[in-house]
């Protein structure tokens, strides 16, 4: 299993990277109290031990972002200018994600978004967030060209 280039693939976080490949979004969630954490983590008051990965809604609310006019990497250039943001998932968490699918002038703070992925490679699926249409409907695949 390997991950985005920027990710360094391990043991703790490779279920995550193997449930992207199909089209399923997790989080860790403590068996002791209950609460969702990403990334992989152990929980404070009940350690790693209690520690599972479990399906998440994909669905969450842009808590920030900020908009890249120059990209860091040139394989982003094409990209320019693409919206980083953090999303607070429904089930707690905060992940960091790109937004695709929507002009970065429409993004704000509480907008809701749902998980897309996207194929890099036929071995590494990245979960994308765009916003929602209807906040029912679950995530789909998303095709980098036809946003």
């Amino acid at each position: 299993m390997t991950g985005p280039r920027d990710v360094v693939p391990d043991d703790l976080d490779a279920p995550f990277w193997d449930a992207c490949l199909r089209s399923e979004f997790l989080v860790q969630r403590c068996g002791g109290c209950g609460r969702a954490y990403w990334p992989a983590s152990s929980c404070p008051q009940h350690g790693a031990a209690s520690m599972r990965w479990e399906p998440a809604s994909g669905r969450g609310t842009v808590h920030t972002w900020t908009v890249y006019h120059h990209a860091y990497d040139r394989e982003l250039a094409d990209r320019v200018p693409y919206v980083l943001a953090v999303v607070e998932l429904a089930e707690g968490p905060f992940f960091h994600t790109d937004l695709v699918g929507c002009d970065p002038a429409d993004v704000r703070v509480g907008l809701p978004v749902e998980v897309v992925y996207d194929t890099v490679r036929p071995d590494v699926v990245v979960p994308r967030f765009r916003p929602c249409e209807s906040p029912d409907e679950p995530g789909a695949s998303y095709d980098e060209g036809n946003d």
